[in-house]
């Protein structure tokens, strides 16, 4: 059974961080690469960051330089350092496989919401 938990969202000040992290079952987590997802109100999912399980990591470009994915093999956990926030970064963020499949589950989300 997959599970995805999502959590370390909040309301932050642009210019602040936040770091989000994702507990994974272990049978998604040991053979997908990860990704970070998010989503805004109004638009359509989107990604933000993945990981390969060599370490490999590929950004959006809205993100590059102010984000930083990781993961931790051994707590089938993946975590997104979100530095530098900006108020259009607000979304619920998702963790998941990267790439995803159109009848993947979802977790929850965690919201993050960036406003002065």
């Amino acid at each position: 059974q997959v599970q995805l938990a999502e959590s370390g969202g909040g309301l932050v000040q642009p210019g602040g961080s936040l770091r989000l992290s994702c507990a994974a079952s272990g049978s998604i987590f040991r053979i997908n690469a990860m990704g970070w997802y998010r989503q805004a109100p109004g638009k359509q999912r989107e990604l933000v960051a993945h990981m390969t399980r060599a370490g490999t990591t590929n950004y959006a470009d809205s993100v590059k330089g102010r984000f930083t994915i990781s993961r931790d093999s051994a707590k089938n956990a993946v975590y997104l350092q979100m530095n530098s926030l900006k108020p259009e970064d607000t979304a619920t963020y998702y963790c998941n496989r990267f790439p995803t499949l159109r009848a993947d589950y979802w977790g929850q989300g965690t919201q993050v919401t960036v406003s002065s």
